[in-house]
């Protein structure tokens, strides 16, 4: 894929509205589904992208179709109810689902996607809506190697850093393993600010020391803004998407049969939040008022 490609996008929110503007950028034929769920369009018309009204047009319309919805029951809809994306499906088109899942659903929405003649990768993203608008996501492919070879140019249109992790629903599950890393350390950085707080440490002294030791890293400078200045905007992630994830995650490694006593931990924490809209930076505050 080293030409401009037909793309179709089912959900411009925050991630997928930055995908779109970054594919247009690098000369891609962009349409999308309207959706109330969208970011604001006008910018995406304006660069040349088409709205369409059913994800059947989308497919028809598409020689690649990039999901970028909630997770696999919202993935799920959009392919398979009527008038979805399966029933417009083009023969040899690519289904690519950047979507947080379930690897297990992940499994059989490939296999439908397969029997409808299409072909199927999943594609999960990290990093923040910023990175995706300048085109610099992180990808986590599971794909044939085939597909993954011949989707690559494209994905490099929006992506900075594109890990293959395996075949299909590989991608997804090490975004799940990725997520529950992430927010762990979110929840522990949280605890520990919480109590650092309490015990009369300035917040530059803990930044200072964690920084140069055990607790740097990248959830570490994504909390800094809101510990120095209760700017959440460096993390924009929301407590509802956190115990999704983490529900997710619960429903894998169950599956797995593997041991997650530290990540029940974790999804306890999240679920004991009552605003489900706040981003992940502010349990801090919610647990320094609980002291």
């Amino acid at each position: 894929m080293t030409t401009s490609r037909k793309v179709g996008i089912v959900g411009v929110g925050l991630m997928g509205h930055g995908i779109a503007n970054s594919l247009l950028r690098a000369g891609h034929e962009v349409s999308f589904l309207e959706h109330s769920g969208n970011q604001p369009v006008d910018d995406l018309m304006a660069a040349g992208a088409t709205p369409l009204s059913s994800g059947r047009e989308v497919a028809q319309n598409a020689e690649v179709v990039i999901l970028c919805v909630t997770g696999s029951p919202q993935v799920e809809a959009v392919l398979f109810e009527p008038n979805g994306v399966l029933e417009g499906l083009k023969a040899g088109s690519v289904v690519v689902d950047c979507s947080t899942a379930l690897p297990s659903s992940t499994e059989t929405v490939a296999a439908r996607v397969v029997a409808a003649g299409g072909r199927f990768m999943d594609a999960a993203m990290t990093r923040t809506p910023k990175e995706a608008e300048e085109g610099r996501l992180n990808l986590i492919v599971g794909a044939p190697t085939a597909l993954f070879d011949e989707t690559l140019p494209l994905l490099q249109g929006f992506a900075e850093n594109i890990a293959h992790a395996g075949d299909v629903g590989a991608g997804h599950t090490l975004k799940l393993l990725h997520n529950f890393v992430s927010l762990g350390f979110s929840a522990v950085l949280a605890e520990a600010t919480a109590a650092s707080r309490k015990a009369g440490i300035s917040d530059s002294a803990l930044l200072e020391v964690l920084g140069a030791g055990g607790g740097g890293g990248v959830v570490l400078e994504r909390l800094r803004p809101y510990i120095v200045d209760h700017d959440p905007s460096g993390f924009k992630f929301t407590v509802a998407n956190a115990t999704k994830d983490l529900g997710y995650y619960h429903t894998m490694t169950n599956e797995l049969g593997v041991e997650r006593g530290v990540a029940e931990a974790v999804h306890a924490l999240y679920t004991s939040i009552d605003d489900t809209t706040a981003a992940v930076p502010e349990v801090i505050g919610v647990l320094e008022k609980r002291t």
